[in-house]
């Protein structure tokens, strides 16, 4: 059902891209597409993590259709990257997402810090989402930057679906609308977009305990203790696509997200029983605590200039 509807959505909003012509209108149609395209990321998820089939090879044909055709980023450098972040969670060296590449999150990583990420890590939680405007665009420069990388199982496909997806992206666009309209719909699309994907994947573990070389953490407390849960309800659940069960879906990667809510419940009380903290916040606090995470690694930059 669920994605039965985000594809009932992106052909509406197909729909209606092509009835309005070039028109401003067409800016809702790409407020609504960032939307669709932050829930076409959620299903491209948990296709990933065997989720929706339980079998592997439909599992990638979904997951190479939803990312690299849909969504215009590759499924197999998405997939390496975040199946090493799901082993070592906010462990400095060996999660990826916790890389310095232009934030820092630590101060140990903020003191070594050179260049960009020395320059941005200054002012980074003021930053923080005027750069997740730039997160779609990341995403796809570093797609096709990864079809080059050995390690990467089907550049040939993943090359052509990519560029099928521009094709018809940045075709359509400058087709219909007149220069100056397509590239700020880009600009609005890509930018919301961006927004939204930061939105659901920054409450999740920024602001959570940094892992340090050396630290030995059996996988139970190295899920639980780097993760966040995100309270909120039904449309917590909708907006995060069942990502706000983050503890649960790092202990469990393969479980649908429909169940997650319940191993919730069974989750927290035995963490309780183990005495291992468990942590839960609502959208906006988490928010916040990763603001207030970011602000603090960089005081050490901050105080470099006084």
């Amino acid at each position: 059902m669920r994605f039965g509807l985000v594809a009932f959505a992106l052909a509406g909003c197909v729909g209606a891209f092509v009835a309005l012509g070039d028109s401003w209108s067409q800016l809702f149609v790409a407020v609504a597409l960032a939307v669709v395209f932050g829930q076409l990321g959620l299903a491209a998820h948990d296709l990933a993590h065997q989720q929706v089939f339980s079998r592997r090879r439909p599992s990638e044909m979904g997951g190479l259709l939803v990312a690299d055709l849909l969504l215009g980023m590759s499924y197999g450098w998405w997939m390496n990257k975040h199946t090493r972040h799901h082993a070592n969670p906010n462990h400095e060296g060996k999660d990826p997402d916790v890389a310095p590449d232009i934030l820092v999150w630590s101060r140990r990583q903020a003191r070594n810090a050179r260049g960009l990420p020395r320059f941005v890590g200054k002012h980074q939680a003021a930053l923080f989402f005027p750069l997740l405007t730039l997160e779609g665009l990341n995403l796809s420069f570093n797609s096709f930057r990864a079809l080059r990388n050995p390690s990467t199982k089907r550049p040939v496909l993943e090359g052509t679906l990519l560029l099928a997806h521009f094709l018809v992206y940045l075709g359509g666009l400058f087709a219909v609308l007149s220069p100056a309209k397509a590239l700020v719909f880009l600009a609005v699309h890509q930018g919301l977009f961006g927004i939204y994907l930061g939105s659901v994947f920054a409450p999740n573990h920024k602001g959570m305990p940094m892992i340090e070389e050396g630290t030995r953490l059996d996988f139970l407390r190295r899920q639980v203790l780097t993760s966040r849960n995100v309270r909120g309800g039904v449309l917590v659940d909708i907006f995060m696509g069942g990502l706000n069960y983050q503890i649960e879906h790092h202990l469990f990667p393969s479980m649908p997200t429909p169940a997650l809510a319940k191993a919730q419940v069974i989750t927290e009380r035995y963490c309780a029983e183990l005495g291992v903290p468990y942590h839960q916040a609502g959208l906006i606090d988490s928010h916040r605590a990763a603001l207030r995470h970011l602000r603090s690694v960089g005081e050490p930059l901050r105080a470099a200039e006084r």
